[in-house]
């Protein structure tokens, strides 16, 4: 068995792991969703999340141990949170996402805006790199439906980190869905790509998970067995 924090990225609450947290407490794993700061409807302070208010809320999810799983933009509170406390986490597994190296914004055009939503279409998803490979309209309309946009304390704002080379101990995986494995490691390699350059600091194991940028609901059963698999070695 192992505890594991589920949090998921742009536009998303803890809802949309659902499928996956299902089986994961099927095979016994004791499994918390984390809806991050700015991204819950109901909170009317809610654009006043910031990177390191999402990262605080991480670390006070972990409790003393457990293996962290992000997706997505939750690659960078995700990994800032490892930063503020890594005798927190027993793992960190990357859902389709990496860490975020510091200085790196993860939607530099919002430009004054003060928050991100859901752009308009599925084209435009898809133009900004998203793959909707292995998603149904039933679960596109539920997308739209429940999306929440991301405040720009999050979307907007650089990725800080600390001194300290703690979170680089912290044990990793990184699932690659969008892109295979054999292409993160070189982008990683070649520096081509800012996103993929922490990686180079990271001593991590590559797993591939053929399928579209939201595995938890194209691939649900799937993903839950690498996860778990992941997070009890």
């Amino acid at each position: 068995m192992a505890r594991i924090l589920l949090v998921p990225g742009f536009w998303l609450g803890a809802w949309a792991w659902e499928e996956v947290a299902e089986q994961l407490r099927a095979l016994g794993d004791d499994v918390t969703a984390l809806t991050l700061p700015g991204l819950d409807p109901q909170d009317p302070e809610r654009l006043s999340a910031t990177l390191e208010s999402q990262a605080c809320a991480i670390v006070d999810a972990a409790g003393d141990s457990v293996a962290l799983v992000v997706h997505s933009g939750a690659g960078a509170s995700g990994y800032m949170a490892t930063d503020l406390a890594p005798e927190r986490f027993s793992r960190v597994i990357y859902a389709d996402t990496v860490p975020f190296p510091p200085g790196f914004v993860l939607h530099p055009a919002l430009g004054d805006a003060p928050d991100f939503p859901l752009p308009a279409t599925w084209a435009e998803v898809e133009a900004m790199g998203n793959s909707l490979a292995g998603l149904d309209e039933a679960t596109l309309a539920r997308f739209r439906e429940r999306a929440v946009s991301v405040p720009a304390g999050v979307a907007g704002r650089p990725v800080t980190l600390g001194d300290s080379a703690a979170r680089l101990k912290v044990p990793t995986t990184v699932i690659c869905c969008s892109f295979p494995s054999e292409l993160v490691l070189r982008l990683r390699d070649s520096g081509e790509e800012p996103m993929f350059h922490e990686l180079r600091n990271l001593d991590a194991d590559y797993l591939d998970l053929p399928t579209g940028h939201w595995p938890m609901w194209s691939k649900p059963v799937e993903l839950a067995e690498m996860i778990h698999e992941a997070a009890t070695r």
